[in-house]
């Protein structure tokens, strides 16, 4: 490790905190810029200031009235006789929530069959853009015959109503169309992001007790096919529960040694294709499960969250509809995130399919065959909306220190979005210059895989926006930040974030294990029925939030808890900086130290940037060290692996590395540590 600066060497460490604060993290300041909606926008907005005051209203007058009306958006075979019931936690019991109880309905009729009987069927509903150049688009009409022929397959698969089953494949037409045939006849789906390990897969399939598992012959991965099948066996290999693997034939002859296991393993195009493309619908139960979702892992063992059909689909098909302004008509949409992560599910899936909407899907990495495949399809398909992750906006900075590049036509964009992580203010102000031409409005939304969709959003057509800043809790929600103890903050303050009460989106229970969903987000604040997110947040002045990232990704110098956000976005916002990664690293005299891993636009002074985070937040932030590296390890949905930082400076193993991006990244960053010490 390099030495550290002696003018930032930290104080001796404090002591503790009282109990009461142990969790309360320190609230930086940050400059604050504000950006209006134009007078356009504003005006044809799905939602209006008068519209949001009056939602509002509504809903603290009745939350349950409110989400009733929100619900009837949705096309119901039956009513529901139910329409909230919340059983509690007192710090023991297991809580039990549902919503809609008795109404009956089919998530997959509402995503794509009610369009088509509303005289939509010539609507496209994905364009979809391979990594190596292949292309199709899929009207909604079109969407119903394949779903069709799925769901029919799965029926001659011997899938039925609550079997579960696990779908392991890239950003494809097809895994849209088996997920949506999973759903139609009301079994349970559970996506694996197609770059995880076999071990990863291994353990979602035997803890779902999967029927069925649906992969490919391999997959195109940064410009080569790369061979999946046999990981596959692997994973399954003794697992009793699965009867069939069904396979997709997509690299073909480039990865032709495909190991087959005859009576278990079926080609798609020998089950699915083949099958009648009428299929008659069954409803539903609200509270049927619809998805099972598995968490990072990253502090211990992935937890298998429980999503509903009727909650979770009004929930999703709302926010959409009101934070995106969605408009099906005329909108091209593009969220840019694997299909097997929630941000996919409710915002690639469920939420545009539901209001009708046009959207892309693309199948690889955002530098295949070059940097700007992003540019060129925005381009090609006239992309209105574009919803993608602070990291890969950070990326574009890296890869266009200079702009954009002017041959490039974004026109089109009217909308933009961030999801994954909180976004650093400078990264904010270069995405919306450059990719909306300063008009676009940024819907920074916050939320989890256990919220099931948006909590935290900029109404775009009613709020001014604050870089950085998710701002509040959309109608329909409310939100707090709160110290240890539960007590609500005042004002310039942080602690934890806290969503007050239920609503229809939110996660069941924990996939056979419902004390590890009370324990992870009930028990804490029992008392006064707080769901625990587990992200630190900060008030400002104005009341408004700032996300802080995970109170994981907290660093404890001497006694003072520093978000790695605030750190990141200081050096972001220097000139020669287009990305940083901070993480706490083991210290021997403050506990942890703060270790900064930049990527540099130019020549950059390790010195120089050091001096400039501590102008920018104080010497108590100021990383003790300072790496200038050619790339950071990132998932292939853009998010930053810090844990895998973290293992490089405190030089231990590398964790599991299988879900990279680029899995070379780590090996290059390794180099520069060990140079340094």
């Amino acid at each position: 490790m390099p030495a550290p600066d002696d003018a930032t060497t930290p104080a001796p460490p404090a002591a503790p905190a009282a109990a009461a604060h142990d969790d309360t993290i320190v609230g930086l300041a940050t400059e604050e810029r504000r950006f209006a909606p134009t007078a356009e926008f504003a005006a044809a907005a799905n939602v209006t200031a008068a519209d949001a005051a009056s939602l509002r209203a509504a809903h603290a007058a009745d939350p349950v009235a409110y989400w009733e009306q929100h619900a009837r958006r949705l096309d119901w075979h039956t009513p529901w006789t139910t329409a909230h019931r919340h059983e509690p936690t007192d710090g023991d019991s297991i809580p039990s929530t549902s919503w809609f109880e008795g109404g009956r309905l089919n998530v997959a009729v509402n995503a794509v069959d009610r369009h088509v009987d509303a005289g939509h069927g010539d609507r496209v509903a994905f364009h979809f853009e391979g990594e190596p150049g292949d292309r199709r688009s899929l009207t909604y009409a079109e969407l119903q015959r394949e779903v069709a022929k799925a769901a029919n397959a799965l029926t001659e698969l011997g899938i039925d109503k609550g079997d579960r089953v696990v779908v392991y494949l890239p950003v494809l037409l097809e895994t849209v169309i088996i997920t949506l045939a999973i759903a139609r006849i009301g079994a349970i789906h559970s996506l694996v992001f197609g770059g995880f390990s076999a071990d990863a897969l291994r353990f979602r399939v035997e803890d779902t007790a999967a029927k069925l598992v649906v992969t490919t012959d391999g997959q195109f991965r940064r410009g080569k096919a790369v061979p999946v099948k046999a990981a596959v066996d692997e994973a399954v290999a003794g697992v009793d529960s699965v009867e069939h693997v069904l396979v997709l034939r997509r690299t073909g002859d480039q990865t032709p040694d495909i190991p087959w296991a005859q009576g278990r393993d079926v080609w798609w195009h020998d089950t699915v294709d083949v099958a009648p493309d009428i299929h008659e619908p069954e409803f539903f139960d609200a509270e049927t499960p619809l998805f099972i979702i598995y968490t990072s892992g990253t502090t211990g063992k992935p937890k298998g969250l429980v999503h509903t059909s009727g909650g979770y689909l009004t929930h999703a098909s709302w926010t959409f509809w009101s934070v995106f302004d969605a408009k099906p008509e005329t909108d091209v949409y593009w969220c840019t995130a694997d299909l097997a992560w929630v941000t996919a599910h409710s915002y690639v899936l469920y939420g545009p399919l539901t209001n009708g909407v046009t959207s892309v899907i693309y199948e690889g990495t955002p530098d295949t065959p070059d940097r700007e495949r992003h540019l060129e399809i925005i381009e090609r398909y006239g992309v209105t909306t574009y919803y993608t992750a602070p990291t890969l906006i950070r990326t574009f900075m890296t890869w266009f220190p200079d702009g954009l590049p002017a041959s490039r036509d974004l026109s089109s964009i009217r909308l933009l979005g961030s999801v994954g992580e909180a976004i650093n203010p400078e990264a904010w102000v270069w995405f919306r210059e450059q990719f909306g031409g300063s008009h676009a409005p940024i819907v920074d939304t916050w939320w989890q895989s256990e919220t099931g969709a948006a909590i935290q959003a900029p109404l775009p057509g009613v709020d001014v926006l604050k870089p950085g800043s998710s701002l509040r809790a959309l109608p329909g929600f409310a939100t707090r930040i709160v110290d240890a103890s539960g007590a609500e903050v005042p004002r310039g303050s942080g602690g934890l974030l806290v969503v007050e009460g239920t609503w229809p989106g939110m996660s069941r229970t924990v996939w056979g294990n419902p004390e590890r969903y009370r324990d992870s987000y009930w028990a804490r604040f029992a008392a006064q029925g707080f769901f625990l997110s587990g992200d630190g947040a900060k008030y400002d002045a104005d009341g408004d939030v700032w996300v802080l990232g995970r109170v994981d990704d907290v660093i404890n110098v001497s006694g003072h808890r520093l978000s790695t956000i605030e750190i990141e976005s200081a050096l972001v916002a220097h000139p020669r900086v287009g990305e940083a990664a901070v993480v706490g690293v083991a210290d021997e005299l403050t506990g942890e130290a703060i270790a900064a891993f930049v990527i540099a636009n130019g020549d950059a002074d390790p010195t120089e940037l050091r001096a400039h985070v501590r102008r920018a937040i104080g010497p108590v932030a100021t990383p003790k060290h300072l790496f200038l590296v050619p790339d950071l390890p990132k998932t292939r949905s853009g998010k930053i692996m810090r844990r895998l930082l973290v293992d490089i400076a405190d030089a231990r193993p590398l964790g599991d590395t299988t879900s990279l991006q680029d899995e070379t990244a780590p090996a290059r960053i390794q180099e520069v540590v060990a140079a340094s010490r």
